[in-house]
Order: structure tokens, then C-alpha cells, then sequence
């Protein structure tokens, strides 16, 4: 196995910050994908090196393109000397926050130390390692990636994203640092052999927000079957429900390993949509920096480096990296370095049946043991952080909607009422997302541009809704006359809700409030959206990564598994509480002193 050493540093708060310069890297060469078995290529966020050499498929064709390189491509770049760091535009002076994902190696990925790294990223380090640039990866997802770029949450996107004339409407792009084809990947003794047979009746597997959505949606004409993530896509062609998959050329590449009942029958290249980094539309300084950087990388030879150990292939005739004064790298011969290794193919593997299928995705346990300790030390943390931050605030705020909304003035009742409405009628992750980049950067300064509290904050005001319900029901379920007796005893209306209703309808919907707490724990996975660095990720997160790193879904249980231990005795622990609360002491239905029973408000019963 080969594994990518690098140093980084810790910001004040635990933020991860990379080391802004040339990545050394210490790794041995694997081997090809094609020849090795299956336990070598465990972890897939690790250079291959030149043994992984390839020729451009011999099945390539061109697919329509929108627009030419040298539509976008710029001329020639300014000197690095002439680029003034401090006009970049950048949200932290001096540091490049990149977003960036987690789920396409060898490109984009989390390697096994919790480093993101790939091609791309590993590419812009050296290029910020030029401009004299520090550099903070955040994860995100590829749907929300353009648009948070475009509201400056980061200054850049690296997951290797098609520059499009559409996707031109919302950012802007950098010079390309690389080309991307389509593979068509379908199940051995598929009808389908090549993208013409696609068909409106077929599963067409696509990840949502990406190039190959479009090419098929806008092309082909077809409604495909839309996933958020690579390693869950491919999963599911793997178990034959999906007819096919169109994806990313070299991401296909290197998830399918040896055996797997999956097999590329067409490549497809767009030479007009190159790869690139994208900034925001009104940041040209950055744009323009950047550029100087990559031009500069290619000239010392650091792009072809990265290139030849990340992603060994062959370039397309007439494309070539960064502007049109950059210098054409010097790259091995890849085809026949590809040639030269005379590996024997490994073609499908016999049909397996589907109980062995499943012990194969989900019962991998030398991938439980590399799971659960990153689990422990990082998931299992941030995942309660979020989940009783959260649950503080929806307690607190549920508790003033609740008595807001049984109150007989009509100016605390209705606000309560349309707060509830809308946090109870719009999906979270909406409402995450509102929040994060809506409210994001109005309190930037407060935040420090990180998006971890705003994700607290969107949890607990959607937990308040539906806390706030669960405590009113509680509290109208009180027998009026409890009011109307601790009234008559002399207790305000404040001091007879806060004493005597309130605990007794408490009690009776603690079962639902736990529920709404194991609810909330779940959907502390939705803050991912906002974006995250790696020390933030929750169990969700953390068995997402390692899944994109390994192919499997075993890391994916036995992030399961963590959110069983949490909240199955939880469940159990409150139904006791509650028949506990019900039934009264053992003590007190055995006939004990009168005196231990003393009623809510206040007196002995003698």
C-alpha cells in the first residue's frame, strides 16, 4: 500500500491547517489496479505511481463540447512577482480556504492520517506554496460546493470540476490542470457496450450537481438515477441495481478493483470543458494569481510529478496544461511504460451470490478495525458537541414556544405558531443550509468563517420547533384542575405553571423528547453540508471518508454501529425513568412512611 506523509499544523480552535509548500512525498509505488489484489489497493487516497501508467482508452471518443480552450484560456499569465497576496480577496489574510470533498480518489480524498489530499489538492498546495499562500481544505458536498464559492465561504474549489460554459454563470475558473473523459461502466454480460445503447427504460447512474449529470441529462436526453457520492453509486451497480453508471474516467479507475462485477465498455472525452479551480466571479486578482502559480508549477516540473504519481495517463492529443505560454511538461511515456508492465488483465469475477455480495460490502472487519478508532476520537466527539449543544438550545427556546403557544394573548401565540410552521415544514438540510451561508456571513466575525457553530445553532432552532410541540402537548395534558388547585392555594400563574403543570407534563412526554433527541443526533450528520475540516467531522462523516477511501461499506456500519451504542440504552434508560415516574418508589407502594411522599406543592400529607 502506498501512503502520502505530510506535515500539517493546528490552528487555535483545532482547526487543521495544511503546510502551504511543496508536499514531500514519502511512498512506495503500488501496484496497477488491474494486477494487484484486492487488500493492496485498500487504501485508494494514495499515489499509484508509474506502475499505474495507462494509454488513453482505445474506445475514446469525443463528445460534444459547449465551448473551445482557447475560448478561456488566457494567453499568458502575470509574473509571481507582480502578484500583491494582499489584494487576493482572501476571507483569512494570508491562508487560501479551499472547499473540496472527500469520496473521488485519487483527484480528491481524506487519506488515512485524516489529511485531505489527491492530485488536486496536493497540485494546489504547490501552487499556494508559490504565492506565498497557507492553505485550510474544508469538506463539503459537490452540490453546494459552486455556490458556497460563489458567497466567498471559500476562496476556492478543488474536486475537479468541469469549467462549463454554465457552471461559467455562477464562479469563475483558473487556466485547466487537467483533463477529464466519461466511463461507462456497466454490470458484466450487460446489453449496453457503448453510450448510444442507453435507453430511457435503463438506471443510469449519475452523482448529483456533477458534469456526468449534465452530459447525460443534456445530451443523451436521459433522466438518470442521481446519488451524493461516488462510493455509494458504485455500490449500488455492484449489486446489479443499476444498469449503468457514466462517471469520471480515472475516479472508475480506481474504484474498481480486481473482480469486482463491473466493466468500462465506453470512454467518452469533452476537449472544450478542461478541469480547473474554481473562485468567485468578482475575484479576478485571485483568479489571475493562481494561474501564475499553476504556469509556475509547470515549469519547474512539480505538475508533472504530481501528475505522474496521482494520475499516470496519457494526455490527449493537443491539450495541455495552464496557459498558452506555459511550457509543455515533460512526462514519461505512459503507454509504454503501460505496455512495458505486461499485465494480465483481470476481467470480471464469477457471479457471486448476493448473501456473498453483502458479506463483501458490509463485513470487511479489517476495515472495522481501521474504522473504529478514527470513530472513537473523532466522530464520536464532534457527534455528541453537536447533538447536546443542540439539544441545550431546542430545550430552552422549545420551552418559551410552548408556553408562548398555549398563552391566551395573540401576539406570543401566532409568532410561536409560524416559527413552528416553518422549522416543522421545510427539510433540514434546507434550513441547515439557509442558515450556514445565509447567516454565515453576517456573524463572520464572530464565527471566524466557521460554519461548526452556525451548524449548532440551525440543529437547536430546528429541534426548538418540534420540542416546543412535544412540551405543549405535555403541558395542555395536565388536568386543568391542577392549575386551578395551586391557584387557589395562593400560587401565581408563573410560579403554579413553573411548579406544578410544567414538571407533571414534562414527565409525561419525556419518551417523546428522547426520541426527539435520537432524531437530532442523526441529523447532526446534515452539518457536513456547510463544510467541515477534518477534525470536524462527525461518525457519519468519518465512515463516508473512509468509505471513499477503501471502496467498502464497512467503515458506513460501523458508523452504525457507534449510533446504535448511543442510542438504543438511551431508549432504554428512559422507558425506566418513565415507568419509575409512574408505578412511584418500591418504597412507597410497600406502605413506608407518609412522610417520604411529598406533592408538588410542597406539603407533607401526615
Amino acid at each position: 500500500m502506498n501512503l502520502c506523509v505530510g506535515r500539517r499544523t493546528r490552528r487555535p480552535g483545532g482547526k487543521l491547517l495544511a503546510v502551504a509548500a511543496t508536499t514531500v512525498l514519502v511512498c512506495g509505488v503500488a501496484s496497477s489496479p488491474l494486477a494487484a489484489p484486492a487488500a493492496a489497493d485498500i487504501n485508494q487516497c494514495a499515489p499509484a505511481g508509474l506502475s499505474a501508467a495507462t494509454a488513453l482508452p482505445k474506445n475514446l471518443t469525443e463528445a460534444p463540447t459547449m465551448g473551445l480552450d482557447d475560448q478561456h484560456t488566457t494567453p499568458g499569465v502575470e509574473p509571481l512577482s507582480a502578484v500583491r497576496v494582499d489584494a487576493l480577496g482572501l476571507g483569512d489574510p494570508g491562508v487560501l480556504t479551499v472547499g473540496t470533498l472527500s469520496d473521488a480518489p485519487p483527484n480528491i480524498c481524506v487519506n488515512p492520517t485524516g489529511e485531505f489530499s489527491g492530485f488536486d489538492n496536493q497540485l494546489l498546495k504547490a501552487i499556494a506554496a508559490k504565492l506565498g499562500l497557507q492553505v485550510r481544505f474544508v469538506s463539503t458536498d459537490f452540490s453546494a460546493l459552486l455556490a458556497q464559492v460563489a458567497s466567498r465561504r471559500f476562496d476556492v474549489g478543488s474536486a475537479s470540476v468541469k469549467a462549463t460554459d454554465a457552471r461559467r454563470r455562477t464562479v469563475a475558473f483558473t487556466n485547466g490542470y487537467d483533463f477529464g473523459f466519461y466511463s461507462l461502466v456497466v454490470p458484466p454480460g450487460s446489453a449496453i457496450h457503448n453510450f448510444g445503447d442507453l435507453a430511457a427504460d435503463q438506471r443510469i447512474g449519475v452523482v448529483q450537481g456533477t458534469v456526468e449529470e449534465s452530459y447525460v441529462v443534456n445530451t443523451l436526453h436521459l433522466q438518470p438515477v442521481k446519488y451524493p457520492g461516488f462510493a455509494t453509486l458504485y455500490a449500488n451497480l455492484k449489486m446489479r441495481q443499476l444498469d449503468a453508471w457514466v462517471a469520471p474516467g480515472t475516479l472508475a479507475a480506481t474504484l474498481m478493483r480486481p473482480g469486482d462485477p463491473a466493466v468500462v465498455v465506453a470512454n467518452a472525452f469533452t476537449p472544450g470543458d478542461f478541469i480547473a479551480y474554481a473562485v468567485a466571479k468578482d475575484n479576478q486578482p485571485l483568479v489571475d494569481a493562481l494561474n501564475a502559480g499553476l504556469d509556475a508549477v509547470i515549469a519547474d516540473g512539480t505538475w508533472a510529478n504530481l501528475y505522474s504519481q496521482w494520475v499516470p495517463r496519457a494526455l490527449p492529443p493537443g491539450w495541455r496544461p495552464g496557459s498558452k505560454a506555459a511550457p509543455a511538461p515533460h512526462l514519461p511515456d505512459f503507454a509504454a511504460i503501460a505496455a512495458s508492465q505486461h499485465h494480465k488483465e483481470v476481467g470480471p469475477a464469477a457471479p457471486k451470490s448476493t448473501l456473498a455480495q453483502l458479506r463483501d460490502s458490509f463485513l470487511d472487519w479489517d476495515l472495522y478495525r481501521q474504522a473504529i478508532p478514527t470513530l472513537f476520537t473523532t466522530g464520536l466527539p464532534n457527534t455528541l458537541i453537536l447533538t447536546n449543544s443542540a439539544l441545550v438550545i431546542g430545550l430552552a427556546l422549545g420551552m418559551v414556544l410552548a408556553i408562548a403557544g398555549i398563552s391566551h394573548k395573540r401576539w406570543l401565540r401566532w409568532p410561536a405558531r409560524v416559527y413552528t410552521d416553518i422549522f416543522r415544514g421545510l427539510p433540514e438540510v434546507v434550513i441547515i443550509l439557509i442558515i450556514g451561508m445565509g447567516l454565515g456571513p453576517l456573524v463572520s466575525g464572530l464565527t471566524d468563517n466557521d460554519p461548526y457553530p452556525l451548524g449548532i445553532v440551525a440543529l437547536g432552532l430546528m429541534a426548538a420547533a418540534y420540542i416546543g410541540e412535544i412540551l405543549r402537548a405535555g403541558i395542555q395534558s395536565v388536568d386543568p384542575g391542577q392549575l386551578e388547585a395551586s391557584r387557589a392555594l395562593g400560587f401565581s400563574y408563573p410560579a403554579a405553571m413553573r411548579l406544578v403543570v410544567v414538571p407533571q407534563g414534562i414527565r409525561r412526554v419525556l419518551p417523546a423528547l428522547v426520541n426527539q433527541a435520537i432524531g437530532l443526533l442523526k441529523a447532526s450528520a446534515l452539518v457536513y453540508f456547510l463544510g467541515l475540516i477534518a477534525g470536524q467531522r462527525e461518525l457519519f462523516q468519518v465512515g463516508r471518508d473512509l468509505n471513499a477511501q477503501t471502496g467498502s461499506l464497512s467503515p458506513l456500519v460501523a458508523a452504525g454501529l457507534f449510533y446504535l451504542i448511543l442510542t438504543v440504552p438511551l431508549t432504554h434508560l428512559v422507558n425506566y425513568i418513565d415507568n419509575r415516574l409512574r408505578r412511584g418508589s418500591s418504597a412507597a407502594q410497600q406502605g413506608e412512611p407518609a412522610h417520604l411522599l411529598t406533592p408538588a406543592l410542597g406539603q407533607e400529607i401526615t
